[in-house]
């Protein structure tokens, strides 16, 4: 891959002509290239929700009895907009609630085994090995080597699996080492020996059309925060078939004995207006540029990016930085950084601190078997000069930070 074959998409305008950026408040001194992580929330939904506390603040005895109707309007906008059921969706804070809602509510099965993958997201597979320790059982972990196909990751995680085997745990896209998984097949595979299947697609919500799409699972989870642009605190916990009836939400309230989803949507005096504010996000997307457009765009966006900075750094260091991710994703891509760089967890989240103090970078740095990355992500607001600006200021400076920790081993 090289700059020569991938030209610069042109940046993202709003209808007025003015910058796609304008219509978010991010700052203007730092250069944002890690949506991936937080999100960014438009002005339109940030007023939005702004609006939603006000009235819950002038009226809070008038507001709270009222709220599990508009969360149950706002679910089901969001299911319709996922291509997935109401009736099978409830509202959570965030992916790992989701997956702490699963952990809890399964039935007990002693010495049970829990199979996860080393690409999974650091708090769920924590979750999932205080589940097996509560349960007296294990985790098994699938390795899965980076540039695995498709058919090699299926085959590496069905390995794992036994006749003890109560859970699996696999990430739709993987948040270390952006790339997808064959949630697909695996699925398929448990489901035919009886094995319930955990799906967490935290990345997922408008990276991709109706991610449900052909995965018989039977829980999933997705952040709205991320690429759907909405307010943190939203994301959708989707559960199907017996073991959905078993799900709870993590504060016990007045909503427990209705079924789910419905006992979800009361959660007492919580500020549950993310929920009621996503699908203002969703719509502004879709209305603006349309998500399929939007999708177009950062894909080439991430072609661009990823060319240019891996070649940066290959100038630098005369050694390949092109990451074969063996499943890619059209908006997060990853690219090896200069050995010394973030060579475990704790140093990579040193490094992205370092960044945005010294370099007004926002971006992401990960680690996976001992090497560090950098994860680059896009959205509409992203335009090619953001990863120039990288490429060319960024990338001289992680070098001499490299060529410093390598000195001082």
């Amino acid at each position: 891959m090289t700059t020569a074959l991938i030209t610069a998409p042109a940046a993202l305008t709003l209808p007025d002509g003015r910058p796609a950026r304008a219509a978010w408040s991010l700052d203007t001194v730092s250069v944002h290239i890690n949506h991936g992580s937080f999100g960014a929330v438009p002005l339109v939904a940030q007023e939005h929700q702004n609006t939603l506390r006000a009235e819950m603040d002038a009226a809070p005895v008038a507001w709270f009895p009222t709220l599990p109707g508009l969360v149950r309007e706002a679910r089901t906008s969001i299911a319709r907009f996922l291509g997935i059921d109401p009736s099978r969706t409830a509202m959570v804070p965030n992916a790992s609630a989701g997956a702490s809602v699963v952990y809890t509510s399964l039935p007990v099965r002693t010495g049970v085994e829990i199979v996860v993958t080393n690409h999974g997201y650091g708090a769920v597979t924590m979750g999932a090995e205080r589940l097996a320790r509560r349960w007296g059982g294990t985790v098994r972990t699938a390795h899965i080597p980076l540039n695995a196909t498709a058919a090699e990751a299926h085959d590496a995680i069905v390995a794992e699996f036994s006749d003890s085997t109560g859970l699996v745990v696999i990430d739709q896209i993987t948040s270390p080492t952006a790339r997808l998984l064959p949630v697909d097949t695996v699925s398929a595979e448990a489901k035919r020996r009886g094995i319930p299947v955990f799906v967490d697609g935290a990345h997922v919500p408008g990276l991709y059309d109706r991610p449900l799409d052909g995965v018989d699972c039977d829980f999933w989870v997705g952040n709205l925060h991320k690429f759907g642009c909405a307010p943190r605190g939203a994301s959708v916990l989707v559960g199907r078939g017996p073991l959905a009836d078993e799900l709870y939400p993590l504060i016990d309230s007045w909503g427990a004995p209705y079924p789910f989803p419905e006992r979800f949507d009361t959660q007492g005096t919580l500020d549950q207006t993310s929920y009621l504010a996503a699908p203002t996000s969703l719509s502004f997307i879709e209305e603006t540029w349309g998500w399929s457009n939007a999708r177009q765009y950062m894909t080439e966006l991430a072609d661009y990016a990823e060319s240019i900075i891996a070649e940066a750094f290959t100038a630098a260091t005369g050694d390949d930085h092109l990451v074969d991710a063996g499943m890619p994703v059209n908006a997060l891509r990853l690219v090896r950084l200069p050995r010394g760089l973030a060579g475990s967890h704790p140093e990579a989240d040193a490094l992205r601190d370092r960044a945005v103090d010294e370099l007004g970078l926002e971006g992401a740095f990960t680690c996976f078997d001992g090497v560090g990355y950098f994860r680059l992500s896009t959205h509409v607001y992203n335009t090619p000069a953001d990863f120039e600006y990288f490429a060319e200021r960024c990338v001289p400076a992680l070098g001499d930070w490299a060529r410093e920790a390598l000195r001082a081993l």
